[in-house]
């Protein structure tokens, strides 16, 4: 029992993390009806850029969240504006090339710029445990799930209780309407989307003190996004979070008592079910 306990809360604490890559995937999509092919490589963004910071200026990868937020959002209104933008009223399959062009080029400036060997940092907290009722909390882990979780909470706010955040769910729900109504719709589309990157390279952050990091690392968290994303419903925000969660204990459970060789096949076949079963995803239709 202790085992499986065990395995349990290392699956929410890591599904966690989760939700934050899917969240943002989510929010992109709710707002802006694009599939962002580059997430995962703005998570290894996110990554590369704390890696950076830490190494150059000593700033420790939870305390340059911050910085990496503003970072992404600049960062995503620029994209946003440049290259997603223009191609707006354009066919679907356009802005899906166009978003995985953007990928393979942040790709391979990272392997440009930080090589193809694998980098990771080592901090005083690496190592460090706690165990409660004899089940053992990674110490990164458990501090990740928590800024996660505040991280969650601040958005929410922002979109429920905000102007900006009420014309994000107004354009999601209805453009044109949104629209006639006064709201400009360009900059609800590019805060979304910087939000969306934002969430993404500070979910990397918070993986880079747990995980070897390497410039085609974008590819595989592009993946885990779009399993969050379906298992939640296209475009539902909090329904990303119930996703990130399967996801988390799905593979943790997979990893401990079948392979560990297999663990990211688990996710998958969760995805692949939840397609046949229930193509709208386990929370219901499209929402923000």
């Amino acid at each position: 029992m202790t085992t499986f306990l065990q395995v349990l809360m290392t699956g929410i604490l890591t599904g966690g993390v989760y939700a934050l890559v899917g969240i943002g995937l989510s929010l992109i999509f709710g707002v802006m009806r694009i599939v962002n092919f580059a997430h995962g490589e703005f998570v290894a963004l996110g990554m590369y850029a704390s890696l950076l910071l830490f190494q150059s200026l000593g700033i420790d990868p939870y305390l340059a969240i911050p910085l990496i937020t503003v970072g992404g959002i600049a960062l995503g209104a620029v994209v946003e504006r440049g290259f997603i933008a223009p191609i707006i009223a354009a066919p679907e399959h356009v802005s899906i090339l166009m978003t995985v062009g953007v990928g393979l080029v942040i790709s391979n400036l990272l392997l440009f710029g930080f090589g193809a060997h694998p980098q990771s940092i080592f901090t005083w907290y690496s190592t460090k445990t706690v165990r409660v009722a004899g089940v053992t909390f990674s110490g990164p882990l458990s501090v990740s799930f928590l800024i996660t979780l505040a991280v969650i909470l601040g958005l929410y706010w922002v979109l429920t209780r905000t102007e900006i955040g009420r014309a994000m769910r107004a354009t999601a729900q209805n453009r044109d309407a949104a629209e006639l109504q006064g709201i400009n719709t360009g900059v609800a589309r590019m805060l979304a989307f910087g939000i969306g990157v934002a969430l993404a390279a500070v979910s990397g952050t918070l993986l880079l003190p747990v995980l070897y990091v390497i410039p085609t690392i974008g590819g595989v968290f592009t993946l885990k996004a779009f399993v969050v994303t379906v298992l939640g419903g296209m475009g539902n925000v909090l329904g990303a979070i119930g996703g990130g969660l399967i996801l988390g204990v799905t593979e943790s459970l997979g990893a401990a008592y079948i392979s560990s060789g297999y663990r990211d096949a688990f996710g998958l076949i969760a995805f692949l079910a939840v397609l046949l079963l229930r193509p709208a995803g386990l929370f219901g239709k499209s929402r923000v």
